[in-house]
């Protein structure tokens, strides 16, 4: 699989999940995860006072090793109906004290 070239316009060849493991219906972000970019690698080196140990991580961008091998979303069926139904709204009686009133 060769890709956009990289910065000096050579092909940069990528390799895919489905290479290495017995993949199900994966999104092409999975399939080739050296698309995924905005890494801690990927930036300039921050301040180490501002680090936490789940910036680190996050540093590291996914790897075929460490993506998903199966994908099996949801669906939007619930929004999908509250969406033209509204959200539930309680109209029964009051019948509790304030606390302000207390």
């Amino acid at each position: 699989m060769v890709d956009c070239p990289d910065r000096e316009g050579r092909p940069v060849h990528h390799l895919e999940t489905s290479q290495f493991y017995r993949t199900s219906d994966l999104p092409k972000r999975f399939e080739y995860p050296s698309w995924f970019y905005g890494y801690g690698i990927q930036k300039p080196q921050e301040h180490p006072f501002y680090r936490t140990t789940s910036s680190d991580y996050g540093r590291y961008p996914p790897t075929i090793h460490t993506v998903p091998t199966s994908f099996f979303p949801k669906t939007q069926e619930f929004s999908a109906t509250l969406a033209k139904a509204g959200m539930y709204r309680n109209y029964s009686l009051n019948t509790g004290l304030d606390a302000s009133t207390c």
